[in-house]
């Protein structure tokens, strides 16, 4: 399949081109600098040229492919909600160049968007009502578009980790860094999901290939983990003290991240291994955490 693959010179966009094209894939590969397409080009992976706010772009990019995976995101959290509306228009722009094509359309979104403090089900946790008012709205898009002739499928993502990556737990390695002391919020007892980013590669590669319209998936391999025993971890590695944070204080001294440092987002994969018999086989969090091989420290 000859696949339009957004975010393909991030963390995870890399994984999955690694995975797609071991697998007989093609990709084509958004790139908005000359950098990002040499980078692209060095890998073998065609290369379009464009951006997110570029909807002509993504709308030919899309209409040229044989499936589309969506991955970039502007991670920009102090304007979260202006790169969630970036996001949803560039996701619009694409669902209506694939409309009636019965190709299949794989979004990105995060596990965080559940109700936070019980564990997330795919099939029945659509996104919290805060959540839905930004980057979870584009979930309804998605799943609105598998009634107009598009495959469509959701990946949500937990912490993702491997090769010195790490989502929100990369974050707090640099807050700890910079302020001298690693950090919980409150008891640390909330738990965050997590997943080799290789596992999460291939679950991409999965949905792509088999998910029926409207699905969503978690590519979660562990569960929980209690971000106590992260910041432990992230203590131990840099030769820091941990020290616990109130929640009034988390959102002053951790910036964008203290809106989310003491969410408590558990989320189970149950579903998504049954359907797709994805079973996670990499290494976990913490143990990578822990391997000074994988530079999470230096």
């Amino acid at each position: 399949m000859r696949v339009f693959l957004t975010g393909a010179t991030g963390f995870v966009g890399s994984a999955i081109i690694k995975d797609l094209t071991a697998n007989g894939h093609e990709v084509v590969g958004l790139a908005r600098s000359d950098e990002g397409a040499a980078a692209l080009e060095a890998r073998g992976v065609a290369v379009h040229r464009g951006e997110l706010t570029d909807v002509d772009s993504l709308k030919a990019g899309a209409a040229a492919a044989e499936g589309v995976i969506h991955c970039a995101f502007i991670h920009d959290f102090t304007r979260f909600q202006e790169s969630a509306q970036i996001d949803r228009a560039a996701v619009e722009a694409m669902l209506g160049a694939l409309e009636g094509s019965g190709k299949p359309f794989v979004l990105t979104s995060g596990t965080g968007a559940a109700t936070p403090g019980r564990m997330a089900v795919e099939a029945d946790d659509p996104p919290s009502e805060g959540f839905a008012a930004l980057r979870g709205g584009t979930e309804t898009v998605v799943k609105d578009a598998a009634g107009r002739g598009v495959r469509t499928s959701i990946v949500r993502l937990p912490q993702v980790h491997g090769r010195g990556g790490g989502g929100f737990v990369k974050f707090a390695i640099e807050i700890a860094r910079e302020k001298g002391w690693a950090f919980t919020v409150s008891d640390g007892e909330n738990r965050w999901p997590a997943a080799h980013v290789n596992d999460v590669a291939r679950l991409y590669r999965l949905a792509l290939e088999k998910a029926q319209p409207g699905a969503r998936f978690h590519a979660v391999a562990e569960e929980g983990i209690a971000t106590a025993e992260i910041a432990e971890t992230i203590g131990w590695g840099l030769g820091l003290p941990v020290r616990r944070l109130t929640p009034e204080e988390a959102p002053g001294e951790l910036g964008f991240l203290g809106m989310f440092a003491g969410f408590d987002i558990p989320a189970s994969s149950a579903w998504t291994r049954k359907t797709l018999g994805w079973t996670p086989v990499e290494p976990e969090l913490i143990p990578q955490l822990r391997d000074r091989s994988m530079g999470y420290f230096g």
